[in-house]
């Protein structure tokens, strides 16, 4: 498992659960792919992986919610003379407060990045893969998109679709040595819940990851073939519980947890 992909493109690499996909996939010897926004980030990432791991590393910087860039790097995912065996979906963005009085143009690029790319990605990645049977597609999902989520509709409900989809695509590769998988994350401790604005002040310990943990659980679970990877004891244990539930319990609750 330590050698399953010679080759990976993972996408938000330069902070977070990103970053944590980058080096453990150096550390199993994968050359890389790099994408993010934010150039400086991603080459001081590379430069420490190319001395450290010594595999190959490129960057691209490229935004995913402008088309022209994500079309380019869809290209370089179908390009059969660079194969890239293993897709990481992770770039992602969010947005905190009432839907109503959010500016439209962030709720757009949510989906944009969140689900659009993710899709066009995908759709790159996965005719190559089926025809040397052999790759694997991990797109980072999140608890998020398992509940009700007031403050974070829109970015819930594209996680929600995450999930649905890569189940759906998991059971059309089925058999053919290509692995598609969903993980998703619960509170994971990255600056992402501060950028897009969302306080989780006074939640215990118990219940936060590290993008370490969420890493290596993803990657382990793509490599095996799992459809589902739910990093962290604390999402485990509340995941069949959410299902279970009554819905109007769940929106009463996640509101007074996650509400302004």
């Amino acid at each position: 498992m330590q050698h399953a992909y010679r080759s990976a493109l993972v996408t938000g690499a330069s902070s977070g659960i990103g970053t944590a996909f980058a080096r453990a996939l150096a550390r199993r010897g994968t050359d890389l792919v790099l994408v993010a926004r934010n150039t400086d980030r991603l080459e001081e990432l590379a430069d420490d992986l190319r001395a450290t791991a010594k595999v190959g590393v490129e960057v691209v910087a490229a935004d995913l919610a402008d088309r022209e860039r994500l079309a380019a790097l869809e290209e370089r995912l179908a390009d059969p003379a660079r194969q890239v065996e293993l897709l990481v979906n992770n770039a992602g963005l969010g947005t905190q407060g009432r839907f109503a009085e959010l500016p439209l143009d962030g709720e757009q690029a949510q989906l944009d990045v969140n689900v659009t790319a993710l899709v066009r990605l995908t759709r790159a990645a996965l005719p190559g893969m089926i025809d040397r049977r052999h790759g694997g597609v991990l797109n980072v999902s999140s608890m998020a998109g398992e509940n009700a989520a007031p403050g974070t509709a829109t970015y819930a409900a594209t996680k929600a679709f995450v999930t649905r989809f890569t189940e759906g695509v998991h059971a059309e590769v089925a058999g053919q040595n290509v692995h598609v998988t969903a993980v998703l994350p619960g509170l994971t401790r990255t600056d992402f819940h501060r950028r897009a604005g969302m306080r989780r002040d006074g939640l215990p310990g118990f219940v936060w990851t590290t993008p370490e943990e969420v890493a290596t659980a993803g990657l382990d679970a793509v490599a095996a073939g799992r459809a589902i990877c739910v990093p962290g004891l604390a999402n485990k244990a509340s995941l069949p519980l959410n299902r279970l539930l009554p819905r109007a319990l769940v929106r009463s609750a996640m509101g007074r947890i996650l509400g302004d």
